[in-house]
């Protein structure tokens, strides 16, 4: 009797797929361990189902690697994910997979200080905020609005690490606010600093400014009336920009929405998205002129995206020729599936499956 067998392992080291400073004794930290007690570890699913169960029948009780029984629908999913794709085939479910942009992680160092600056500031809402003490790590979610339909950002502070070196490949974060003098005269009343003061980019173009929260991280301010995502974008810089557009579009599915060469900034730039940017948010990939490679730093973390289906979405990543550096399962502990790769670049984006973000929220 012919048996079909999956397995599903953690391929790199932990600290190669959600980089911390190596050198200032931080936990390695998973943005979607909602059980305080579980982090991301190494583990191993292995199940074995007979083609006439994979096919016509019910799926057997099966074991993991802990002795532990893995539901029958958990099984079936693995099952239907694991037939081949092609890259035809892969194509197709690419653009036809539901994905959105959830939320950017990136490392803070001091947590209450940076949610003041963000809510206070900038107008965001905390949404969650928990603290795991056995872990030596608390993290928030804050937003402009629920986790269901907008755009969020996940702070993590790790206990005793009260700086990170945001290198020189992160951007910036991009927010519209409708009144953009009125904001920067508020971060300079609670303090804050501000790059560059509010102007037009070019002659009667959008009135935009910079301003930089506590930890560094700048925050692109561009004037625009009432939009349902007021989170606008994450900007990164790339090494080769028509290599990512293509990555970007081939393996991700995204969209690119507009590419613009500024000369006079010696820079071009790539909207890549899921839908319109003035109601998503987007990525920027920003190439400057001359410059092939950055120093990514240890704070920036990386972006989550929904998927339908993190089995799927892998193996389609692979077929586009992306590198997969933590394999598609379920998180012990919880149970959410999801799977990490990383851009041409190094950057690294995180898949989760939209049912069980869903389950997470809930």
């Amino acid at each position: 009797m012919a048996l079909q067998i999956f397995s599903l392992k953690i391929q790199q080291p932990l600290n190669s797929i959600f980089p911390c400073s190596t050198n200032n004794g931080c936990s390695v930290f998973v943005p979607y361990a909602y059980n305080p007690s579980r982090r991301l570890a190494l583990f191993q699913l292995t199940t074995a189902i007979t083609q006439s169960q994979l096919f016509n029948g019910k799926a057997p009780e099966s074991l993991n690697a802990e002795g532990k029984v893995i539901e029958s629908g958990t099984i079936a999913e693995l099952a239907q994910s694991k037939i081949a794709l092609n890259d035809e085939n892969a194509s197709e479910w690419i653009k036809k997979d539901k994905r959105r942009m959830l939320h950017v992680v990136y490392r803070v160092g001091n947590l209450d200080k940076t949610i003041k600056f963000y809510t206070e500031c900038l107008g965001m809402k905390v949404l969650r905020k928990r603290d795991i003490p056995e872990e030596g790590y608390s993290n928030a979610f804050l937003s402009y609005g629920p986790e269901e339909s907008n755009f969020a950002v996940e702070l993590t502070y790790n206990y005793g690490v009260d700086k990170y070196d945001i290198g020189t490949g992160f951007g910036h974060f991009g927010i519209a606010v409708e009144d953009v003098a009125k904001m920067v005269d508020l971060v300079k009343a609670k303090g804050g600093k501000v790059v560059q003061e509010p102007g037009p980019i070019k002659d009667g173009g959008p009135i935009i400014a910079l301003v930089e929260d506590p930890d560094g991280y700048n925050f692109e301010l561009l004037e625009r009336g009432p939009t349902p995502e007021p989170f606008r974008q994450v900007m990164l810089r790339v090494g080769d920009l028509d290599q990512s557009i293509n990555f970007y579009k081939k393996a991700y599915g995204m969209e690119l929405l507009r590419k613009r060469d500024n000369p006079d900034n010696k820079n071009t730039i790539a909207i890549m998205g899921y839908g319109p940017e003035d109601k998503n948010a987007v990525l920027e990939l920003t190439y400057v002129y001359g410059v092939k490679s950055y120093d990514k730093g240890n704070g920036y973390g990386q972006i989550a995206v929904g998927t339908d289906d993190v089995y799927k979405t892998a193996e389609a990543i692979k077929l586009k020729g992306g590198e997969i550096v933590l394999e598609p399962g379920p998180l012990p502990g919880i149970n959410t599936k999801i799977t990490a790769c990383v851009d041409p670049d190094g950057w690294k984006t995180v898949f989760v499956d939209n049912a069980d973000f869903m389950k997470e929220l809930e």
